[in-house]
């Protein structure tokens, strides 16, 4: 690993933060960026730098960063693209290690000599850079928040495992503001821009030595060295999913992302055998890189047999659709399952895989169907479909979903179609690792992809 790679350390776990264009002005990036990192209670020394100010946010502003009375491990730039080339070769002599420079400005419009200059910088003196053009970086468990959209605005995920990489800015504000609703925990953010130093392949590798992340989203709009991207995922991969996302597949498309970060789109077949060869899971669309994102909570299924439970037959029947569209196959039940479901079920009941417990039934009979499905050897995962709406139902239904599957003996699926009140019972299973979905499609294809994938890592260790 490069002396700069290494150096992202100062980036995601800094002890003190320089925010390089620290302004009072509402709405100012130097504002929004360094009211972040104050509301965020980072726990280290926050230093505002610009020479317009004696004090910003009641913090001590200081004229520039040789006047710092401290060594500041981050620096985050909010200042013309043309002013930082020497700002930062002032961060290097003092020792800076990680830098976020947010500014636009560089080879997205054409400004290559500003890229070899600030490039040139940044390498003599090792610094870990992100950027230029981007969003910034985010660590929830040491409270790291170099965002600059406010917390009014934009939510922020609670601490988990899943590391998101991600070009676009916009893309990732999406998928970190849709993390926090439903309570989905967040390792690490960075969105890293025009990657002038440091790219995708070099935050990958990062993240596959970091103890805290577990799995790993990828959010990729083009690449400037696609061999090295594929070597990474393929040695990272093996040991953390990667779940990645490719834009810009068409000519029009390549053309709007040349133009957003810089970065050469390619073409489309090379990276999804890239994507192939390395064993990366490719999603097809946003929804899907969210939906795929909890499944990993789990342990993975011995096969890909499916057990279909539910309260409404129509969805049974949609997510059976789903699962043969998928090459996954509908589970038969041992004579012991069986027997259970028949002593729950009206004696107009059918059993069948779907498992019809039709829309009257309360939480006991989804408790005594889901011990049965959990004891049964034939069933390697089940998707649980739940009617939140039906008058039989309450609360009772989640702590019953929820402690099956704390049981961790094999993946457990839901399915919840509905509005406000079915959303909120989302968010309290995705909020304890079960992972739901408002679709029986994006549930059975994130299955598919957590199952194939589970089978790599079953043959890797063979």
């Amino acid at each position: 690993m490069r002396e700069d790679v290494k150096n992202l350390k100062s980036v995601f776990e800094p002890s003190s933060i320089a925010v390089i264009g620290a302004s009072p002005t509402t709405g100012k990036l130097g504002n929004v960026v360094l009211k972040n990192i104050l509301d965020s209670n980072f726990e280290g020394k926050v230093y505002p730098v610009n020479p317009k100010y004696q004090n910003v946010l009641g913090l001590k502003c200081a004229p520039d960063v040789h006047s710092i009375d401290g060594k500041p491990d981050l620096a985050i730039f909010a200042i013309p693209a043309e002013l930082i080339p020497d700002v930062m070769e002032q961060c290097g002599k003092k020792g800076v290690k990680g830098a976020i420079v947010l500014s636009a400005g560089f080879g997205e419009i054409g400004r290559k000599d500003l890229d070899q200059k600030l490039a040139a910088i940044v390498r003599k003196y090792k610094i870990a850079l992100i950027g230029p053009n981007c969003l910034g970086a985010l660590n929830p468990a040491n409270r790291v928040d170099t965002l600059f959209f406010p917390f009014y605005k934009l939510g922020r995920p609670r601490i988990g495992d899943i590391s998101f990489v991600t070009q676009s800015g916009a893309v990732g504000s999406c998928i970190v503001d849709m993390a926090a609703y439903f309570g989905i925990g967040f390792a690490k953010f960075v969105s890293y821009g025009n990657g002038l130093t440091l790219d995708e392949s070099d935050i990958i590798e990062y993240f596959g030595a970091d103890e805290h992340t577990k799995q790993i989203l990828l959010y990729l709009e083009g690449t400037k060295d696609g061999r090295k991207l594929l070597e990474v995922m393929k040695k990272v991969n093996k040991r953390k999913p990667i779940i990645a996302l490719k834009a810009g597949k068409g000519a029009g498309a390549s053309k709007a992302a040349m133009s957003h970060t810089g970065n050469l789109a390619g073409n489309y077949t090379a990276y999804q055998a890239a994507f192939r060869q390395a064993k990366a899971i490719e999603v097809n669309s946003l929804a899907e890189l969210f939906h795929a994102v909890n499944a990993f909570s789990q342990p993975f299924p011995k096969g890909n047999r499916v057990a279909v439970l539910t309260d409404g037959g129509g969805l049974g029947v949609l997510t059976a659709d789903a699962l043969e569209a998928e090459s996954m196959r509908l589970a038969e039940l041992s004579p012991a399952t069986v027997k259970v479901i028949k002593s729950i079920l009206p004696p107009y009941g059918n059993v069948g895989n779907p498992i019809d417990i039709i829309a009257d039934s309360g939480p006991d009979q989804y408790r005594k169907a889901l011990d049965a499905l959990l004891a049964d050897d034939g069933v390697d995962t089940i998707i649980v479909i739940v009617l939140f709406q039906a008058p039989a139902l309450d609360s009772s239904i989640l702590d019953i979903i929820v402690t099956a599957s704390d049981q961790r003996k094999k993946p457990i699926f839901t399915v919840a179609v509905g509005g406000e009140y079915t959303n909120e019972s989302r968010k309290v299973l995705d909020r304890y690792g079960v992972p739901s979905y408002d679709s029986p499609d994006f549930a059975v294809k994130a299955l598919k992809r957590f199952t194939d994938y589970g089978s790599f890592l079953s043959k890797k260790k063979k």
